[in-house]
């Protein structure tokens, strides 16, 4: 660590120049000159009085850094002169020091703030210890600033507590690990190493892909509910700083797909976009319906995928309470794109789906009405030919625990829910204290909504036979011969040649032909009581529990309770043997899980603060796993 003389020459110079500067060098000079011996003298006693001019002069560099008007100066030449007669006078402790009590001394290593070379474009995540964070002011974006720590600890008989202006008392932080390592996260691997080509080498080659699902918290969410993060310093939850964060985490797990909740309309356009536009991303992106800002977002790598479709989705129906809100999900299906040196093989479509449900926990009705709009939206987009799918991966916040009938009925396929308390359904909360509980009933939509108890939407279930009927020549011409036809109007005005002929049958023509036929113009599509089902066969890529640790694995941190409601489901059948389900068996023919990036315990979070930290910028982590698909000549 340098002299404190050379540190605080180091940090004038960097200061703004006004109309005091002469004076402060003056200042500065005869400072050095007559007291420089004494701050020396005791710097090499306490390491901490260094450490407190450095980090003393750091926030003052960095308060308004970019601000050159007088008013502006002027501050900065009364807090460098407050600063120049703190530290002449470091010998002889003021009348305020004396009446603070003392700090309690923490061992471990001192942490100090270096300025690191960045890329011009993304900076490298912060890492900050959560002591320092209550005592700097931050102006200038802190994703450039990293931490690291001091050579030596300081004894706990030498910690005197020095105050200087516009700051608080200078203590060690309570933290001795830094973020990076509290919250690592390790990659389980479950295939063999891919060749060059990004395939799988084993029975038969694989296009293999990677997808990320990140709620980022949208900035608009997170000032309306200010109160959920009063654990977090200020300048963590700017959004510029957790901007770069989020970017250098993509740029790092660098995903050939993106599923992003909680995006904040005019950060995507202005920010997130353009960025990921550079990182090789083309985007899609849905606004939540009403006077929402935010909304979801998928983004995928042209060079690995072309696209086919985009199907926009919206929960949203006027006049119908039970789809009042405004959530939306995004169904796109993509073509993989797979390398030329492997001949004439092609891959089969892949359809992703993304979402984000109601919060609400009384309300799993509607969650149920959301999901079930989503289900049939991509059944209608991964529906093949011969009635089959192509894979599917649907991810989201579906703020729905694990094993809660909502989760089960995705897994599972069916879900009996008549009677059932409409709390229960997502599992986030427990009402049955409550004397009142909404109850599920069945139908649980209504059949104006176009869904069948299936999910699926009603033209898919009665494809097109009927429509070509009915605006076919042949179905026309019926209307021309049927009885109500040969019928004459009431009121009709008789005109020779016009109203006064009368259609003639032809002969073999029955007169009930139409009568017969008519219950197939307008299909009933039967209505299961209490009970909803679809036919994806989709199955969650992570456990939802940590075997080595003991516990749950968790993807959120509201309130400081750890909870999972993040998911990556896909169009795979675990292989199961007897009570035991083996997550990485799979039958032919559909998406194999090759890898994923693991997640965290609650207790793990809570050594870090909770969420967000100076490390991950969202109160939710990022879901990250790795999938082949079977590539097959035509």
């Amino acid at each position: 660590m340098t002299s404190s003389s050379s540190q605080v020459e180091g940090n004038f110079a960097m200061a703004p120049r006004g109309p005091d500067q002469e004076e402060c060098e003056g200042l500065l000079q005869q400072w050095q000159e007559e007291g420089s011996s004494q701050v020396l003298s005791t710097a090499s006693e306490g390491p901490l009085i260094d450490k407190g001019l450095a980090q003393s002069s750091l926030a003052l560099l960095m308060d308004n850094p970019g601000e050159e008007n007088a008013v502006s100066e002027d501050k900065w030449s009364s807090r460098q002169l407050s600063d120049l007669r703190a530290a002449e006078n470091l010998d002889e402790p003021s009348p305020e020091m004396l009446e603070e009590e003392p700090l309690l001394e923490v061992e471990g290593p001192m942490w100090a703030a270096v300025p690191m070379q960045t890329d011009p474009q993304y900076a490298d995540c912060a890492v900050l210890p959560v002591g320092a964070l209550a005592t700097e002011q931050w102006e200038e974006d802190p994703a450039v600033v990293a931490w690291s720590i001091a050579p030596e600890p300081l004894p706990q008989e030498e910690a005197p507590i020095w105050s200087f202006e516009g700051l608080g008392q200078l203590q060690p932080p309570p933290v001795e690990i830094p973020y990076h390592e509290i919250l690592w996260r390790e990659w389980e691997d479950f295939s063999t190493q891919p060749d060059a080509q990004g395939l799988e080498a084993g029975d038969g080659p694989q296009f293999q892909f990677t997808l990320m699902s990140y709620n980022i918290l949208a900035q608009d969410l997170m000032q309306q509910s200010s109160e959920l993060y009063l654990h977090c310093h200020p300048d963590i939850l700017n959004w510029n700083y957790r901007f770069m964060n989020l970017m250098q985490e993509f740029q790092h797990w660098d995903p050939d797909i993106l599923c992003l909740q909680e995006v904040q309309e005019d950060h995507y356009w202005e920010q997130l976009e353009p960025s990921l536009r550079m990182m090789g991303f083309t985007c899609f992106y849905k606004r939540r319906t009403g006077c929402k800002t935010d909304g979801c977002a998928v983004c995928y790598k042209p060079t690995r995928f072309r696209l086919l479709c985009a199907s926009p989705v919206e929960y949203f129906r006027p006049g119908l309470e039970l789809l009042n809100r405004d959530n939306v999900g995004l169904v796109l299906l993509l073509q993989p794109l797979v390398p030329e040196g492997l001949g004439q093989v092609s891959a089969a479509p892949l359809c992703v789906a993304n979402t984000h449900i109601l919060y609400n926990p009384r309300r799993g009705d509607v969650k149920l009405a959301q999901m079930a709009i989503l289900l049939a939206e991509v059944d209608k987009v991964a529906r093949l030919s011969d009635g089959s799918h192509c894979p599917i991966v649907l991810c989201g916040d579906l703020n729905s625990v694990p094993d809660s009938p909502l989760y089960n009925f995705i897994r599972d396929g069916e879900l009996q829910y008549h009677g059932m308390p409409a709390w229960q359904v997502s599992g986030q909360e427990d009402f049955s204290h409550q004397l009142y509980q909404r109850k599920l009933q069945a139908p649980l939509w209504p059949s104006s909504l176009g869904i069948t108890d299936c999910c699926q939407y009603v033209t898919s279930c009665h494809p097109k036979r009927s429509e070509r009927r009915k605006y076919g020549r042949d179905f026309l011409l019926r209307f021309r011969f049927c009885s109500i036809a040969c019928q004459r109007p009431v009121g009709l005005v008789l005109m020779e040649g016009v109203t006064d002929t009368k259609p003639e049958r032809p002969a073999g023509w029955a007169e009930s032909v139409l009568e017969e036929d008519t219950s197939e113009l307008e299909p009933a599509f039967p209505r299961t009581v209490g009970t909803i089902q679809h036919c994806l066969h989709l199955t969650s890529v992570y456990t939802h529990f940590l075997p080595q640790r003991g516990c749950p694995e968790v993807t959120t941190m509201p309130l400081g309770l750890g909870t999972t409601v993040d998911y990556i489901f896909f169009s795979a059948e675990s292989y199961e043997n007897g009570n035991r389900t083996d997550h990485r068996l799979y039958r032919d023919g559909t998406l194999k899980l090759l890898g994923r990036l693991s997640l965290l315990s609650e207790e793990i979070l809570w050594a870090a603060n909770g969420l967000p930290n100076p490390f991950c910028s969202s109160d939710h982590l990022c879901l990250l796993a790795s999938f082949g698909m079977e590539v097959t000549a035509p």
